[in-house]
């Protein structure tokens, strides 16, 4: 039995419901609030829309707050897509809802949208309040998706797939097939104080969770997450913008990070501060990419976040010896590109993910206690090690 089925947490899921379906108090409205992003995964290319389907995605808020939004994807599309039918609950184990939790959501008052080719739709506000740390269940029908479909491809998190329109269904009957993806759901943003924020972190594979346990939520994002719930820091909202294989200079697994900064970090409500941690995947491809090119691309990234009124830290590159394609030609150009992290001046802060991560015996391999097993990604165990060597402090920037 997994932590999610307990009772401690099917307690809490109740309560969460019972939240969200309250009003927010009044005192508490008339304070100034704006939105902020509490989670979000990048959106890909995740195969063929299937027409009359229906996806209930189920994902892990951050920050709490009010008003839930959620935005939907069609950015790789190649055609309109619409979802006659969206609904929003609160998980209680399984597919399954905690019982009057499942509501609604609507889009410029309608309850259907249609999205061009390339677009995005936001969702109206549903009144009420979702705590932090809550399993929500977004359930959406297309009665015409086809094409290919935008969504998240390694989501690390099993959601669920029914024939024909079951979005309102609480029980999980109608929900019997399991997927390992989040289709046309690419962020959730809730209203909040306005001194709360949000930090994204834009990342590959490891960012992505790769390696780490699925469906408990041990992604270095999500224990970062937790930290930031427990500490003295307006920082509560996380979003995890890892896309796994992701480079910095070129698309290939997904677009890289310059191409779709805009899309997946600088167009979320509420960011203060952008974690930036990629290279790897740029170095290892051996595709003639120098330490020079991978910085030039780290100072356009922190050019643009920036003009944006953000501010950035940069993590450096972990250590990857023992991975297929390590040769020290790739660890010359990692140790380069490290240094200018650590010195170089362009970011806010350095977090050094390679100083926590590396064997003191064998500095270019990953410790064996936090090593994934395939010498390139952490394990839930280096996971929490990096979340821990986070400076929250440095995420609170003005």
């Amino acid at each position: 039995m997994t932590a999610r089925r307990s009772p401690v947490r099917l307690f809490v899921a109740v309560l969460s419901a019972v939240a969200l379906l309250q009003a927010v108090p009044a005192a508490r409205a008339a304070e100034p609030r704006h939105d902020v992003i509490t989670w979000g995964a990048s959106a890909d290319r995740v195969g063929e829309g299937v027409a009359d389907r229906g996806y209930r995605l189920v994902v892990r808020t951050s920050v709490g707050g009010s008003d839930l939004r959620i935005r939907l994807t069609n950015a790789f599309g190649d055609r309109p897509v619409t979802f006659d039918s969206v609904y929003a609950g609160v998980r209680q184990q399984g597919a399954a809802l905690v019982p009057g939790s499942n509501r609604r959501l609507s889009f410029g008052g309608a309850d259907s949208v249609t999205i061009p080719a390339g677009g995005t739709a936001l969702s109206d506000a549903l009144p009420g309040s979702l705590p932090a740390a809550t399993d929500l269940a977004v359930s959406l029908h297309s009665p015409d998706a086809a094409g290919p479909a935008s969504g998240h491809g390694m989501a690390m998190q099993t959601s669920y797939i029914a024939q024909g329109d079951h979005t309102a269904e609480e029980s999980a009957e109608r929900w019997t097939g399991a997927i390992g993806s989040w289709f046309y759901l690419d962020a959730v943003s809730v209203r909040a104080n306005a001194s709360t924020g949000a930090v994204v972190a834009l990342g590959d594979s490891i960012t992505d969770g790769w390696q780490s346990t699925s469906d408990l939520d041990r992604r270095w994002p999500d224990y970062l997450a937790r930290r930031l719930q427990q500490a003295k820091t307006p920082i509560k909202g996380v979003a995890n913008e890892g896309i796994s294989g992701n480079k910095v200079l070129a698309d290939g697994a997904g677009q890289s990070a310059l191409n779709r900064l805009q899309r997946d970090v600088l167009s979320h409500p509420g960011v203060r501060t952008v974690f930036l941690f990629e290279g790897v995947n740029d170095i290892k491809a051996h595709t003639g990419v120098t330490a020079q090119d991978l910085i030039a691309g780290y100072r356009e990234i922190v050019r643009r976040v920036h003009a944006a009124g953000q501010c950035v830290v940069g993590a450096t590159v972990a250590p990857f010896k023992g991975w297929s394609e390590w040769d020290p030609a790739a660890e010359s150009v990692r140790q380069e590109v490290n240094a200018f992290i650590r010195t170089g001046g362009e970011f806010d802060a350095v977090t050094d993910f390679d100083r926590i991560l590396r064997s003191p015996y064998d500095p270019e391999r990953i410790l064996p206690f936090f090593d994934g097993g395939d010498h390139l990604h952490p394990n839930d165990k280096g996971m929490q090690a990096m979340a821990d060597a986070v400076d929250l402090m440095a995420l609170d920037c003005p």
